[in-house]
């Protein structure tokens, strides 16, 4: 399906692209909603100047930051992702790039993780390599996280201490060495459709695995403090288009969920989403898990 024809689609009734959505998530994607539960194991502290991130050293913000929390900490947050009911666990640090030794700590934590808990392991740790990325995936991590954010062409807008290319580098190195990938993006930041349609053709030339979506939630401190949020419908819309383009794949509603969405989250699985971050995110609290397992029950009872 070429860019044109997408965009016809934003044209037709919300109900009618929800329900192609929806058809082409059934066909393809099946009844399952994957459930990932994250851990800020680092935060704040980052020379990144991504304009949304209230971990960014350019922003002030009252966040809570921290170096690399102990292996057991780490541990235990993974035992606690399994006794919530995440399918995955995902360990996720600040700055964009990693040292050695936090790293190494972080290799031992996988790898105990894997053969005590049992959970299925994900990473989150900025740019790296083909060989950092190999050691990764040999101690169990399965899946590798790193977002594009959003379009090639809006790129710029939202960060300039790091480019669009140094995200793909990243990501193909990942497939590279036989991890999946888990690769989406922020919408809300000012973005037009074309960027939102050309963030979505990417990923599927890219062959990610899963796509996490988030939406913006105007933080205080930040570079995007006064956005006003995107409405449910352009929401609702924007995870439709999704599932339409990228059809087999994991999409996964994120961040701005429950604050932007709020009555409206079962329409983004009526939508085309099959996935859903639980028990939180980085620097906002979710909410509660025993409500996220109800709205996952009566969504697959629905479909």
């Amino acid at each position: 399906m070429d860019k044109h024809k997408i965009k016809l689609l934003l044209q037709l009734p919300l109900t009618e692209l929800i329900s192609r959505a929806n058809r082409i998530r059934s066909q393809n994607a099946g009844s399952e909603i994957e459930l990932c539960n994250i851990m800020n194991a680092k935060s704040g502290m980052c020379g990144e100047d991504c304009k949304f991130c209230a971990q960014s050293v350019h922003h002030k913000t009252d966040i809570s930051a921290y170096s690399l929390k102990s292996k057991a900490e780490i541990l235990k947050s993974a035992k606690c992702a399994k006794d919530m009911g995440a399918h995955r666990f995902d360990i996720v640090t600040s700055g964009n790039v990693l040292g050695a030794a936090d790293f190494k700590k972080i290799i031992e934590a996988v790898s105990e993780i894997r053969s005590k808990i049992g959970i299925k392991m994900c990473a989150s740790l900025g740019k790296l390599n083909e060989d950092s990325l190999a050691m990764l995936k040999k101690a169990g991590v399965s899946r590798y996280h790193h977002n594009i954010e959003t379009s090639p062409g809006y790129f710029p807008m939202i960060v300039k201490t790091h480019t669009f290319q140094d995200r793909i580098d990243t990501i193909k190195a990942a497939k590279k060495v036989g991890l999946e990938v888990c690769s989406g993006g922020i919408i809300g930041m000012g973005e037009d459709w074309d960027d939102r349609i050309d963030m979505a053709l990417i990923l599927k030339r890219l062959k990610v695995d899963s796509v996490p979506l988030n939406i913006l939630m105007p933080i205080k401190g930040t570079s995007f403090e006064n956005f006003t949020p995107l409405s449910s419908s352009d929401i609702i819309r924007t995870i439709a288009i999704f599932r339409i383009i990228l059809k087999d794949k994991i999409i996964k509603v994120a961040a701005g969920r429950e604050s932007i969405l709020k009555d409206f989250q079962s329409m983004a699985f009526m939508a085309g989403a099959n996935g859903m971050l639980i028990g939180g995110y980085l620097t906002l609290k979710g909410r509660a898990v025993v409500d996220d397992l109800r709205l996952a029950d009566e969504v697959k009872k629905a479909w």
